[in-house]
């Protein structure tokens, strides 16, 4: 028996699933274990902690943003092959977002409250994106990777030396980060100017800097 594609609505139906579990903090599972496992939490001081869990309160709101804007780039795409990329990826970091709620439990911390809409935004520009061409949807993806790998480089040098398990949560992120951005470009993604990537930035700062806070 030949299995049944997916319509629209069905990929309607299944998107609207992943945003009430992205955005209310529930029902995903990692498929892979946590960096972290079976490290020790190290001694960190009041100041180390409040920092430790703002930076990765951003990495947990950065995950958010990934699985809207994957999930409204898949919801679009043109190519059955372009989605199931968008799909697969978006699953890889359902394993980041779990790891950064894991950790902001450990350090007494929750996740940003501005999560629904930073999601909300995201899903719309992966959609658009999505619309135009699934060239212009790759190349998205791997403008956003570059950004997001700079501020996990950043954060790596910021954490507290004695975070190993942040680190370790961190480190891997960034290895699959690099690799999403660099199979986007493989598969015929776009390499956007200069200027796009600059206002890119600049709208990720906004988000860094409200999700570190609040």
């Amino acid at each position: 028996m030949s299995q049944r594609r997916l319509t629209f609505v069905d990929r309607l139906i299944t998107e609207v699933d992943a945003v009430m579990r992205t955005v209310t903090n529930s029902g995903h599972t990692a498929q892979r274990p946590s960096p972290a496992d079976g490290h020790v939490d190290a001694q960190l001081s009041d100041s180390e902690r409040k920092h430790a869990a703002g930076l990765m309160r951003v990495n947990h709101t950065g995950e958010v943003c990934a699985q809207g804007l994957y999930q409204g780039q898949a919801l679009t795409a043109k190519l059955p092959t372009v989605r199931e990329e968008m799909e697969q990826a978006a699953a890889e970091e359902v394993d980041h977002l779990v790891w950064c709620e894991q950790r902001l439990r450990e350090l007494d911390s929750q996740p940003s409250l501005l999560n629904p809409a930073w999601y909300g935004l995201s899903f719309a520009l992966g959609a658009v994106a999505g619309a135009i061409s699934d060239k212009v949807s790759l190349g998205f993806v791997a403008a956003t990777e570059e950004r997001v790998c700079n501020h996990l480089n950043d954060h790596l040098k910021s954490l507290p030396e004695d975070d190993r398990k942040s680190r370790l949560i961190v480190q891997k992120m960034l290895e699959d980060e690099q690799r999403h951005g660099d199979k986007a470009l493989e598969a015929g993604g776009s390499d956007f100017p200069r200027e796009v990537k600059d206002a890119m930035s600049a709208v990720s700062r906004v988000m860094t800097g409200s999700s570190y806070r609040i």
